[in-house]
């Protein structure tokens, strides 16, 4: 199979090749790991590639689909999973030298239904340290480059799993965003990701910010993502948050899009957008207006900016580290050793003060989402700024949580659990993708992503490929 074929196709083609007999697994996965050999001196997306696991795998699999036996949706597919998600057998180091002989001895339950339909992981990817920052650098895996310019960063914290799908290594990978970190690169990366409900997909272990962590899948077709989500959704025992089973298959509901009621919000909080963003955020809106099926209509959008309350709640998250020896805070990425050391000053009464005010902000929010049905913005305000940075030269550092400044659009509906998607609308003068926000009601995953499935046939980003691409 030439690599340029093999990034072509989505999961979903890829699983239809094996079960109509017209492709093996195994020429899927060599093609996979030729793909990253070719890619990865540019980019840096793998934190470990398991060459003789995933060939082992994917014989099992072969010899499986030659029998008419398959194990669910994603027979044969090749996956990357982020490098906080634990795998039995293997190491979690989560981008930091405090983890690098640490190995799993369980499986998350996200990866486990992932791999239980038919999926074979070919690595795992990179994440800056502990997932705190929305930038694609750590001191353990180094600098992860995006594919469009390998100057620039990728986004954090699921890096890898953007830049890995970007330059068609693997269709599907899973991330998880606790203030960004899937929307971010997704956004920087132009492929597709959407934060579902929070606890639509369980997690473990629990996130010290269990209450703004989601998990999810990352793609590069909505139909892709929609899949699957189907198969990691519903509830686990190791989650006490997680959700009820979904009632609906969000793949098969795809193409019932409703006349839904969509706010077109160029900014929120009075943040300034960059004038590239701007520009390809204003076409896409008026294309969005000229040819979706839907109603564009006014929404109070004068909600409070919940910095504070995200600030306090991401530096508490340090607290677990508290106790760290002094050569160990050495060894850590300075600004997850600043958050630590600032943890300190949140006290107990502070934290459940900072409870009580996003319980008070989640409901001014759940109010005016009572008069419209989706929030669509841009993503992020601002370009990619250089791979090495954790943000753009003029991002206060002394701030509780720096690369909050610069990701505006993204936190607040952390705090909300809503659903929220990236989903590319264009290119800046530059060539770097732009991603477009588009934020459902609680719960209400079915409709944005049948909203982003109606704009992918409108704007089909997969025609334009970086210039790091497999087969390239």
């Amino acid at each position: 199979m030439e690599l340029r074929d093999y990034a072509a196709l989505s999961a979903i083609d890829m699983a239809r090749l094996v079960r109509q007999g017209e492709v093996s697994p195994v020429e899927l996965v060599d093609a996979s790991l030729a793909a990253i050999e070719q890619t990865e001196p540019a980019v840096n997306a793998y934190s470990a590639v398991f060459h003789d696991d995933a060939r082992r795998m994917a014989r099992e699999l072969e010899t499986e689909a030659r029998a008419k036996s398959f194990r669910g949706p994603f027979h044969g597919v090749p996956v990357g999973i982020k490098d906080l998600f634990l795998v039995d057998g293997y190491k979690t180091q989560r981008g930091s030298r405090l983890y690098v002989d640490s190995v799993a001895t369980e499986t998350a339950p996200s990866v486990e239904r992932l791999l239980a339909a038919g999926a074979v992981m070919v690595g795992k990817t990179t994440t800056p340290e502990l997932g705190w920052k929305a930038a694609s650098n750590s001191p353990l895996y180094g600098v992860t480059r995006n594919p469009w310019d390998v100057s620039k960063t990728a986004g954090g914290s699921s890096a890898g799993s953007a830049v890995a799908v970007a330059d068609g290594t693997v269709p599907l990978t899973l991330g998880s965003d606790g203030g960004g970190s899937m929307r971010v690169p997704a956004s920087f990366c132009g492929i597709f990701s959407l934060k579902p409900t929070l606890a639509r997909v369980p997690t473990y272990p629990l996130s010290p910010t269990e209450h703004l962590s989601h998990a999810g899948p990352m793609a590069n077709s909505v139909e892709d993502y929609a899949l699957a989500l189907d198969v990691v959704q519903g509830p686990d025992a190791r989650d006490p948050q997680a959700l009820p089973p979904s009632c609906i298959s969000y793949h098969r509901t795809l193409t019932d899009l409703p006349r839904l009621r969509c706010v077109l919000a160029p900014t929120l909080f009075g943040a300034p957008v960059d004038p590239a963003v701007a520009t390809v955020v204003a076409r896409a809106f008026g294309e969005i207006a000229a040819r979706l099926p839907v109603e564009i209509v006014d929404g109070r959008l004068d909600w409070p900016d919940p910095i504070d309350i995200f600030d306090a709640l991401w530096v508490a998250r340090g607290a677990l580290y508290g106790g760290m020896k002094p050569e160990d805070v050495a060894r850590v990425d300075p600004g997850f050793a600043r958050l630590v050391a600032r943890s300190a000053s949140i006290g107990l009464a502070d934290h459940f003060r900072t409870l009580q005010a996003r319980a008070a902000f989640n409901r001014s929010v759940a109010e005016a989402f009572e008069t419209f049905d989706l929030l669509v913005m841009p993503m992020v305000p601002i370009e990619p700024f250089a791979a090495e940075a954790d943000g753009p030269p003029d991002m206060d550092m002394e701030k509780p949580v720096p690369w909050a400044r610069w990701t505006p659009f993204s936190y607040p509906f952390n705090l909300t659990g809503q659903p929220a998607a990236s989903i590319p609308c264009g290119w800046s003068p530059c060539g770097l993708p732009v991603g477009l926000q588009v934020i459902g009601r609680r719960f209400a995953d079915e409709q944005v992503l049948q909203f982003c499935a109606a704009w992918e046939k409108e704007f089909d980003w997969r025609g334009r490929s970086p210039g790091v691409f497999a087969g390239s």
